[in-house]
C-alpha cells in the first residue's frame, strides 16, 4: 500500500508512513475533495449582492471544519448551500444591473422626449 500524502510505499505491517508519518489507516482512506466555495461567496460579496454572499462565505467557511471533524455529510450540505448562496448572490447582482440599465435607459428617453 501507498501512502496518499507522500506516495511512499507502507508495509503492511506498519502503522504509520515512515517518511511523513501519517497513520496508516488514514493512507488507507480515500481522500475526499468537496469543495467550498469560499473564493466565489467572497467575490459574490463584493461584487453582487452583499448580504446573499455573506451568507455564502458563512456555509463556505463551514465544508473545512466538518471536514476536520471527519462529517463528510456535513461538509457536502454546508458546500451544497454554499454554492447555492452564491448564484443566489450572483443572480440578484445581475438582475440589479439590469434594472439600473433598463430604469437609466427609460429615464433618459423620458428626459428627451419629455421636453
Amino acid at each position: 500500500m501507498f501512502c496518499r500524502e507522500c506516495g511512499n510505499e507502507i508495509p503492511a505491517s506498519a502503522a504509520v508512513c515512515m517518511k511523513c508519518g501519517v497513520p496508516a489507516e488514514a493512507a488507507k482512506a480515500p481522500k475526499v475533495n468537496v469543495p467550498n466555495y469560499l473564493a466565489q461567496a467572497i467575490l459574490c460579496a463584493i461584487f453582487c449582492c452583499v448580504p446573499f454572499g455573506i451568507v455564502g462565505i458563512v456555509y463556505a467557511a463551514q465544508v473545512n471544519g466538518h471536514l476536520g471533524r471527519g462529517d463528510l455529510a456535513a461538509a457536502q450540505v454546508a458546500s451544497r448551500k454554499a454554492r447555492t448562496w452564491c448564484w443566489v448572490s450572483f443572480g440578484v447582482g445581475v438582475l440589479a444591473l439590469l434594472l439600473l440599465f433598463v430604469f437609466g435607459v427609460i429615464g433618459e428617453l423620458a428626459s428627451q422626449y419629455g421636453r
